[in-house]
Formats: structure tokens, sequence, C-alpha cells
């Protein structure tokens, strides 16, 4: 089958989850991707919350081949080079000044490979003080942009966000930036730096609120001042122990029918509940109201009642409900795979959709330095080249590698 990227070739030099998940959605879509992965393998491997599986390591880099090269010896640089020289595309999540001290430099890199896209994804980008701070989404996706302080309950301190979130998030930005280089060396020629950040994409994603704050309106500090959200957009528990995330935004209008959906029409006769000023000046009261009731009503019915009167809300799923949930699975949200692992029978799917293209089905990442040779044969490199390099340890290969 053809697929919308075949014939680009990516070198995934980069480690954990943002710039690696870049490589994986262009894999999905045909892309042949070269994982390179460090002496003892890449330390995303070993993030598995204790599991005795690395399922991070299998949605991350499924669908690529795999290398395991020292580049910071002088021969293994030279590896990399050879592997860059029909490549399209390298991406990394080393810094500048780091690429720079191996001669990885974008000004030598461009020198090299005139066509060459080089996509860099950092923590905080690369000026400022912080630019050699580590980080990771939690720290500079979540922490850094006020994300996580949205997310505390009033005079508590705000919970640790979910993995990898911001990884992924940051993973689609830099995405969009590689296919925006591809775009323009089509029409110029010539390759492009691309670069974004888990600080950077972070404030996007937290856009509404900062452009608030610019124009001096701190939700933050309202939520803190309020104690609680508005009742219109707010978590409810019900009988059952559920809950459901409500949104509803026009409250003038949406009262009166979430009234009805909770059996007490008599709510909007009320002259307190009259028009959206004297709503939300007893918001406290509406809040107390809908928290008395649906806690007193099972989900199923209460999500009956809501759909009767198109009201929106979400239902807090918990995540093996995400990922049996039939409307994602027929949505082509939760997908099969062909692995023979019976862990990986199921991933989740590259989240583009274009029509009349396919994407891979995924299959297993490699094991550490499983295509070690293959590759190196396929870029020039005899078998006695091989061997050295696999004796100096500046390769590695997996045991059961094919033998050249």
């Amino acid at each position: 089958m053809a697929y919308l990227l075949d014939g680009i070739k990516v070198v995934d030099l980069a480690s954990f989850l943002a710039g690696p998940g870049a490589a994986t959605l262009m894999a999905d879509y045909g892309a042949e991707v070269i994982k390179i992965e460090p002496p003892g393998g890449d330390g995303y491997r070993r993030l598995h919350g204790g599991w005795d599986i690395d399922y991070n390591w299998q949605l991350t880099s499924r669908n690529k081949r795999g290398i395991s090269v020292d580049v910071k010896t002088g021969e293994g640089r030279d590896v990399l080079l050879k592997l860059l020289e029909d490549a399209d595309v390298l991406i990394t999540n080393f810094r500048n000044d780091q690429m720079e001290d191996l001669g990885l430099g974008w000004d030598e890199l461009h020198q090299k490979f005139r066509k060459l896209i080089v996509a860099q994804l950092t923590g905080y980008g690369n000026v400022g003080p912080d630019r050699k701070r580590r980080g990771y989404d939690t720290t500079a996706w979540f922490a850094r942009t006020g994300i996580m302080e949205l997310a505390k309950k009033p005079g508590e301190a705000p919970p640790f966000p979910a993995g990898g979130v911001g990884d992924h998030a940051s993973a689609m930005s830099l995405f969009a930036g590689i296919m925006m280089a591809l775009y323009k060396r089509d029409r110029e020629g010539k390759g492009s730096f691309v670069e974004t950040s888990l600080v950077a994409t972070g404030c996007w994603a937290n856009g509404m609120q900062l452009q608030g704050a610019i124009s001096g309106y701190d939700i933050a500090q309202a939520l803190e001042k309020a104690g609680e959200r508005s009742p219109f957009a707010m978590v409810y528990t019900t009988r059952d122990d559920r809950h459901i995330c409500l949104v509803l935004t026009n409250p003038e209008k949406e009262f009166q029918e979430i009234a009805e959906a909770l059996g007490h029409k008599d709510w909007s006769l009320e002259d307190r509940f009259s028009g959206i000023r004297s709503i939300m000046r007893h918001r406290d009261e509406i809040r107390d109201l809908f928290r008395k009731t649906i806690a007193g009503i099972s989900l199923k019915d209460l999500c009956l009642a809501l759909d009767e009167h198109h009201l929106t809300y979400g239902v807090v799923e918990g995540l093996m409900e995400v990922v049996n949930d039939a409307h994602l699975i027929e949505n082509g949200v939760i997908v099969r795979t062909e692995s023979e692992d019976p862990r990986f029978q199921w991933t989740i799917a590259n989240p583009i959709k274009i029509s009349d293209e396919e994407t891979r089905s995924a299959i297993d990442p490699p094991v550490l330095g499983e295509e070690t040779r293959e590759i190196l044969a396929e870029h020039g490199f005899t078998a006695d080249d091989i061997e050295r390099l696999v004796t100096d340890k500046i390769v590695f290969a997996a045991e059961n590698s094919e033998q050249e």
C-alpha cells in the first residue's frame, strides 16, 4: 500500500516523548524513521510506572527501525552523518550548544546537507537564562505556563498532572513545523531549522487564559477569590459515585433547561433566578441545588435527562473505560495493531485523518540495536566495518540482528 509520506526519511535522534512523538506521526503516514538510541538504550524504555512492560515505548516507537550509536564519539558522529546523507529530516531534543559541541550545529549541517530539515524540541527555548534548564512536560508545559495553577482548588496546592499530556501536544507542534518545512523545501529547494519548546506549546495551549492576563484579567485570581467555579462549568458527583463535567455557556437560556432536566422546573420560575444578573448573583445557591439534586440521581438517568434537553456535558471516564469505549473504537481513535504481543493488541491512533490517505497499522517497536547491522549495510558500511564498530563499541547491535 502507498502512504502519503512514502519516500521521506527521518532520523530520530531524540529521547523520551515529545520529539520522538513527532517522528511517530510521520512513521504512521509512511515515512521511514530510523530511531537512534544511545549505549544502553533510550531512557524512555524504562519509564513504565513499575509495570513489567514498556508500554510508553510501544506507543511512541511503533513503526520505526532501530539502531544504537554512540554519537558522542567521533566515529559515532561519522555514522550519524552517513545516515543523514539521504535523510529528509533530523529530529532531536539536544540543545543548540550540545549539538554544536558534537559538531552537529545547524550551520554545519546546513552546509553539508542543503535540503536537510533539522527539527528541535527543547524545554524552554534556545535563548534566555533558562535555555539550559532541563524540562519535562510537568515542569515546562504545565507548571511554567500557568496551566497547573488553573487546575488547583482554592487554598490548595495544584495536583500533579498526568504524564505525557504536554509532550503529546508539543509533538503535534513539532510535526506541524516539520510538514511546513517540507512544503517550504518543495518551493525553495532548501532545508530549514524548525524549533519549538514545551513552554512555547504550553503557553499556546493556555492561550485563552494568558491573553486574559495580558488584558488585565487574571482568571486564576478570580477563581481563588470566588472560592468555587461557576455552577454552569463544574464537575458534579452522581448517586453512584460517578462524575460528570457540566459546561453550559448560556446560563440565561440553559438554566431553565437544566432545571427541567433535573426535575425542578420550579427553579426557573423563582424571582431570585430571573435574568442573568440574578442567576449569577445567586450562583452559590444554584451550585448547591445542582450538587444536592445530582447526588440523588444515577449517572445513567442523569445522562438521559441531559441528553433529552441537548445540554453539554462529559462523563469522567476511567482509563480502562476509555480504551474500551465503543464510540472511540468505531471512530478509529483506539485501533488494533499487528503485534503478536498480547499486551500490545491495541494502541492510540494518529489523530490526523486525511481523505483518501491511510496510515500504517502499528507494529512492534524495535528492540535495542535490532537493525543496526542492516541499516549500516544499507548506508555503505562493509561487514568488516560493521563488526569493527560493534567491537569498538561505537555502535551496538542486538544479538539476533542480521549478520552481514
